[in-house]
């Protein structure tokens, strides 16, 4: 039990756990007679430090707090105590991700891609509102009921960023989810919280995470110039469909990922429902338009690796390489026919009755077509078949 103390007018009933940044603890608001969760900040900074500190506290704050999504944790109320500054928030009764993960074994793979597509709404609305997480990991993605996930501590990150002005050597986020811009110094965008994702999709499907090391720097190394191998090469259950939407997660410019959190949710959706009923999780599927066409694919697990993954890319792909990608066409038949070719598993459609389309250099009938022999096809046949007849007894008895 924790200490008898207050933050505001919310009474402190347990402490559930501490972090780098503070401290969290259950609550109660007696005003309104609920629960909450408090998060606090420690401000015990320099003295010309703290003003700046605080207001930046408070700007990310009110920013987070005027987020109202499903999957993102809803923020009640802000203050300040003393030295420390705290969040009331909606307490949630769940696991962080961190800890489903933390036995270092894969999830099944329809589970690891639901989490992710609803991670990926929840981020789309936040990039619409002009609020970037910057630090997103597994121990920042609550599952509660009924497989619902949350996003927690949005502007966190941003308010990390004054500690580097007294701590040298500070690290900001979690090294093994940054993106590459984050890794040199760059602004987080985005685009940033997109390529985060897609790593722990590749470690939530693969049970591996996809950039390793013995210290930081190795880590950061990695994640510069590694290309990690097509989740499918390391857990047969991954749809092919999912090696893509990885690779164009993870590419290392941003300009290659998608242009959107909501453009990658809509392709984890049709992914989704590539994935056998066995490898299914109780979580409820929200319907969406699927956007992946094999038509106007990027190359992407060819051309976004570095020289030094070149040759162990170019190896896991077929000749001539696939080009798959994302459009709006892809429960097209004709993309389907398109994609099995490129494939190579057009024997699974025969009996189809949709032609194969002629742009990729195959011609052929449907079902049911034929073409017959007009009376003067079967004339000349004869009038061939008689000469050649007559030409060989020629030679034979001459």
């Amino acid at each position: 039990m924790a200490e008898a103390r207050k933050f505001g007018r919310y009474e402190v009933v347990a402490e559930l756990g501490k972090g780098a940044m503070g401290t969290v603890y259950r609550a109660r608001d007696p005003m309104l007679n609920r629960t909450v969760a408090i998060k606090t900040v420690n401000m015990d900074l320099d003295r010309d430090e703290v003003a700046d500190y605080e207001a930046r506290f408070y700007q990310e704050a009110r920013a987070a707090g005027g987020l109202n999504h499903p999957n993102i944790v809803t923020i009640y109320d802000i203050g300040k105590s003393g030295t420390v500054a705290y969040m009331a928030m909606e307490l949630l009764d769940g696991n962080e991700l961190r800890t489903i993960m933390a036995q270092g074994k894969a999830l099944p793979v329809g589970q690891a891609i639901e989490i992710a597509a609803q991670a990926a709404e929840g981020l789309g609305y936040a990039h619409d509102h002009d609020v970037v997480h910057r630090d997103i990991k597994p121990a920042n993605l609550m599952i509660v009921r009924d497989g619902l996930v949350k996003i927690t501590d949005f502007g966190i990150a941003r308010m990390r960023s004054a500690e580097v002005r007294t701590q040298t050597g500070v690290v900001l986020g979690s090294p093994r989810y940054m993106s590459p811009e984050q890794v040199v110094g760059k602004r987080a965008e985005p685009r940033s919280d997109i390529f985060s994702l897609g790593v722990i999709l590749y470690e939530m499907v693969t049970g591996k995470p996809p950039f390793t090391g013995d210290d930081v720097s190795a880590i950061m190394f990695q994640i510069l110039n590694f290309v990690p191998p097509p989740p499918s090469t390391v857990n047969p259950d991954a749809p092919d469909m999912l090696d893509f939407i990885v690779a164009k997660a993870l590419a290392k410019s941003p300009g290659d990922r998608y242009a959107s959190a909501r453009e990658m949710a809509s392709d984890l959706r049709e992914c989704r429902r590539q994935v056998p009923a066995r490898a299914s999780s109780s979580m409820v599927l929200k319907p969406v338009q699927p956007s992946f066409d094999p038509e106007s694919a990027e190359e992407l697990l060819v051309l976004t690796a570095p020289h030094t993954r070149q040759s162990d890319a170019e190896t896991t792909v077929p000749e001539p390489a696939p080009t798959l990608g994302v459009s709006k066409a892809f429960d097209s038949m004709a993309a389907t026919s398109r994609l099995a070719i490129h494939a190579g598993i057009s024997g699974e459609f025969a009996g189809v009755s949709t032609p194969i389309p002629s742009n990729l250099g195959h011609r052929g009938f449907s079902r049911g077509e034929s073409q017959g022999w007009s009376p003067r096809d079967k004339l000349i046949f004869t009038a061939s078949v008689v000469g050649a007849a007559v030409l060989g007894a020629f030679i034979v008895f001459a």
